[in-house]
């Protein structure tokens, strides 16, 4: 996934606008920087588990037991690593451990979770990778995200955007995709596009080159959500956990109107500005039912074990377009 730095708040509380020579876009807003740990930290778990994982899956292990079923497959890549090598690349080309394995350990599959009971699976998905470069690439989309966002807003609200959006993305995926597992941190990170935007709609009036910085982050989301499309990926954990982190951009990304942190350096008559403007008040009630309403649905959608495809007709075309060079039906 792709980021652009288009946020810049002030380095301190006596700073009203930032002027950053390294980024066009800037923030009129006397907000203090919070320093980002909790992103970094979830960076450790996703690594910690995926370490976990390979040792778990044991590729040499399997490989002397199931030799007749490898043969076809190849032998285990990256022997020296004992058992932390990863699955032949015939049977997984990111460079990781086998389906079974992640599928051991939570990964999201609609017959457990329906049937079987195992809701805990719309979370323990999120934490999971399917190979290196799957985990390369969404930690450093994380990281690029992340940070800037727990800066200018704290660790409690991208926290909440970033584990409510893997949800979010995690129900819509289970919907749309029965017949295989999907794992990883997707959705928690389109989660964190989507509140980037809805953070830069409702806070509109104190940016400054709000075309450009509107323009940036829109071809951002576009590009990502576009590669969704190819086999493989699940673009529906994507959407889920973009329209989640969108909606809770709204609820929980809101700046005070620029001016109202000077109110107190104000004469005792002058007349006093509202922290927030009505529409900001308005976005924030619209997006608040449409999450209440959107989890209550999908959830007991869900567990009747219903399929979102009976619904929508058209709709699996949104994670998988089938081209000369690929099919979509595994």
């Amino acid at each position: 996934m792709a980021n652009s730095d288009i946020e810049r708040g002030g380095k301190n509380s006596n700073s009203r606008i930032n002027h950053n020579n390294s980024s066009p876009y800037y923030v009129e807003t006397g907000d203090k920087q919070w320093t980002s740990w909790l992103i970094p930290m979830f960076v450790v778990a996703n690594v910690a588990v995926f370490i976990v994982t390979m040792y778990v899956n044991n590729c040499p292990h399997n490989n002397n037991n199931n030799t007749s079923a490898f043969q076809s497959q190849g032998s285990c890549v990256a022997k020296f690593l004992g058992r932390l090598s990863f699955q032949p690349l015939k049977e997984n080309p990111l460079f990781g451990p086998s389906s079974s394995a992640l599928e051991k350990l939570g990964a999201l599959e609609w017959t457990k979770v329906v049937h079987g009971h195992q809701g805990w699976r719309l979370v323990t998905c999120m934490w999971l990778h399917a190979g290196v470069i799957h985990l390369l690439a969404n930690m450093l989309s994380l990281i690029f995200i992340g940070i800037r966002l727990e800066q200018q807003f704290g660790f409690v609200r991208v926290g909440i955007v970033y584990l409510v959006s893997g949800l979010g993305g995690s129900i819509l995926s289970a919907l749309f995709i029965q017949h295989n597992i999907s794992v990883g941190a997707s959705g928690a990170l389109f989660g964190l596009l989507g509140a980037m935007l809805s953070e830069l709609l409702t806070n509109w009036t104190i940016y400054a080159n709000k075309a450009a910085a509107l323009l940036t982050l829109v071809v951002i989301i576009a590009i990502n959500l576009a590669v969704g499309i190819l086999p493989h990926v699940d673009n529906f954990a994507h959407i889920g956990g973009f329209l989640t982190g969108f909606l809770l951009g709204f609820v929980l990304l809101l700046r005070p109107q620029f001016g109202w942190s000077e109110r107190q350096h104000l004469p005792a008559h002058a007349r006093v500005k509202s922290k927030h403007k009505a529409y900001q008040y308005g976005l924030w009630l619209a997006a608040m039912v449409l999450l209440i309403v959107g989890f209550t649905v999908g959830l007991v959608m869900l567990f009747r074990g219903e399929n979102g495809n009976d619904r929508c007709s058209w709709c699996h075309y949104l994670s998988c377009v089938p081209t000369s060079k690929w099919n979509c039906g595994n």
